[in-house]
């Protein structure tokens, strides 16, 4: 016998005024003791406020209706927004965003690491604020996401086929995307074609649920030079269908340097463990950096802010402060690109990195650019960073560490606390656990410089990098 119990509803509260903004891009309002979060508010905004989840001491709700529009708060530009999940912060001007992320960091490092701190540098913000990803991936779905207006309009949708991005909350729902402003515009002409191309021809969508049809996904990456790489992830193998996608994409754009396609029959969207055919041109694009040539394949990370990341670097090589005599390690190296970029100004870099492909296409980007003082190894970094790798390979004077969201492991502070670098550049994509490893590394480091750095416009995350020097 199953028991059902009827929850009261949450109520509607009148007149509530947004304070603040919060983390995950939420805005903040007071009711009495409780404080709730809101996506999409501005602070200042006066608005009738539906609570959709009541906790103790905190709750979650949305803007039922706006009764006085916040001064600060402006038109988004996209069609899209509040729709589709990205970019929450459009309806704020970029200078208070900026103004947010500096708060983040310097919330994120007061609070959490609880040591002595310099004053933090202001935050680089992005010259382009719009078409400033390097990449995107689309999904298709035989099941679209029906506005609020469409199904109000009580009209009846026999077409639920969609090209876009996955709505937060329904895995199976993917929002038919016009036109996305986060990337040059022939991401949107080559999204667009395939879409009414493969209805023209009645091929089959993906039904996430089922997990069937022919058009799974599809990824655009275009380099600063202006190199164009798609790729087509079908769900099924129709070599004749597959051909005819393939051929009219390529008569269409003579843009595309490295048009590629995967048949990926598995459970989930990673193409990592897929083989990649290339259909034509080359399997690789370029990007370029001071110099520096940096191929980047289908599996390859990047930055996905090119021109921001070059800013990002030589932060990173600045705070390193290189002679030239430096031997220097380069700790979640990724694909080497912080490595092969420092290693004009230094004598030596070890690069490691989990990913045994990211590690070949370091190598492979050293080559290219024919720097011949790399050394770079792959494994788990707290396996591979041990007392005896120092031993074997010498004690760095510089350490440059860019980990993942999570941060650090326990392990490997440890092992650089032994090592004892004259000094570590950190870089991290999440204030927060930054912080945390910080007050482990403050046992024998002090930090002396923090660089905020905005890679990505309208959402709320930031880069951060802090310089540390060994105590004396």
């Amino acid at each position: 016998m199953k028991i059902v119990r009827n929850r009261k509803p949450l109520p509607l509260i009148e007149g509530v005024k947004i304070t603040d903004v919060a983390a995950e891009g939420k805005s903040i309002a007071r009711v009495d003791e409780m404080v709730v979060f809101i996506p999409y508010g501005a602070p200042g905004d006066i608005i009738d406020l539906k609570l959709d989840k009541k906790k103790k001491n905190y709750g979650e709700g949305h803007i039922e209706k706006m009764l006085t529009p916040s001064p600060i708060r402006i038109e988004p530009f996209c069609e899209h927004f509040g729709i589709c999940g990205g970019c929450k912060w459009q309806h704020l001007p970029y200078d208070f965003q900026l103004k947010c992320k500096q708060e983040q960091v310097v919330d994120a490092l007061e609070r959490i690491a609880k040591i002595e701190l310099p004053d933090i540098n202001p935050i680089l913000g992005s010259n382009n604020t719009q078409e400033y990803r390097n990449k995107l991936e689309y999904t298709f779905s035989n099941k679209s996401w029906l506005t609020y207006e469409q199904m109000k309009s009580e009209q009846e949708f026999t077409n639920r086929n969609a090209v876009g991005f996955h709505i937060p909350g329904a895995f199976d729902k993917v929002l038919d995307i016009n036109k996305c402003w986060l990337q040059d515009n022939l991401s949107n002409e080559l999204r667009l074609f395939i879409r009414d191309f493969a209805l023209e021809k009645g091929y089959s969508f993906y039904d996430l649920r089922n997990q069937c049809g022919l058009l799974r996904t599809m990824m655009v990456r275009i380099s600063s030079i202006g190199e164009v790489m798609l790729i087509v992830v079908f769900g099924e193998d129709c070599p004749e269908s597959i051909k005819n996608v393939m051929e009219a994409v390529k008569a269409k754009f003579s843009r595309i340097t490295s048009l590629l396609y995967v048949v990926n029959l598995k459970a989930n969207d990673t193409i990592g463990d897929q083989e990649i055919i290339t259909y034509s041109g080359r399997d690789y694009i370029e990007e370029e950096m001071e110099g520096l040539t940096f191929r980047i394949g289908p599996k390859s990370f990047y930055q996905t802010n090119s021109l921001q990341a070059y800013e990002l670097y030589k932060v990173a090589r600045r705070m390193a402060n290189l002679t030239g005599n430096e031997f220097v390690y380069d700790l979640y190296t990724g694909t080497g690109t912080i490595a092969n970029f420092v290693a004009r100004q230094c004598k030596q870099v070890i690069g490691i990195e989990y990913v045994p492909e990211a590690i070949e296409d370091a190598k492979l980007n050293s080559k290219v650019n024919h720097i011949d003082n790399t050394l770079f190894y792959a494994g788990d970094m707290k396996d591979v960073l041990t007392k005896e790798f120092i031993q074997q390979h010498g004690a760095p004077d510089v350490m440059i560490v860019d980990p993942p969201r999570a941060g650090m492991h326990e392990d490997v502070v440890k092992v650089i606390l032994e090592a004892k670098p004259k000094r570590i550049v950190y870089v991290s994509c999440n204030p927060a656990t930054q912080a945390r490893d910080l007050a482990m590394l403050d046992v024998c480091y002090k930090v002396i410089e923090i660089q905020p750095v905005d890679m990505f416009p309208h959402t709320h995350h930031v880069e951060n990098v802090v310089a540390l020097d060994l105590r004396h």
